[in-house]
């Protein structure tokens, strides 16, 4: 059903693209959670909190049922989880650490969020990609 729904959309460029920058952006994620510790010391337990930026983007994925426009929805969300946590993490003290300062966590969070944002404005590419053929196809018909 997911390989039939996503069939027809990868056929348009700026969502094979989107697709491509919003998984690197998950991978890195996962990578950074797991292997280096993205807040304070490696194995902080708040580094946990990170996955709702990932189920966040999961299920709108789901949700949109990979739509385009759904798509670019679910990854600005991700984006403003993103920006949520780095919050979280400067109002709870996090860049007290002395493996994190406030640039390093700004950096941080900021690619994440410049990414997400990325791949939600080429879903929104593809989407509008997407109704303009639709319409061709309407005059052509």
């Amino acid at each position: 059903m997911i390989a039939s729904a996503l069939r027809s959309r990868i056929e348009s460029r700026p969502y094979r693209f989107a697709v491509g920058v919003g998984l690197a952006a998950a991978v890195i994620l996962v990578y950074g959670i797991l292997a280096l510790g993205l807040v304070g010391q490696e194995g902080d337990p708040f580094d946990r909190i990170y996955a709702a930026v990932l189920g966040v983007g999961i299920v709108g994925a789901f949700i949109a049922r990979f739509r385009p426009d759904g798509m670019a929805g679910a990854m600005f969300a991700s984006a403003l989880a993103m920006a949520a946590i780095a919050v979280i993490a400067l109002v709870g003290g996090k860049h007290e650490s002395p493996a994190t300062s406030i640039p390093e966590l700004l950096g941080l969070h900021g690619m994440f969020i410049v990414l997400f944002v990325v791949s939600g404005h080429l879903f929104k590419s593809a989407s509008q990609e997407r109704a303009s053929g639709d319409r061709a196809g309407e005059l052509n018909g």
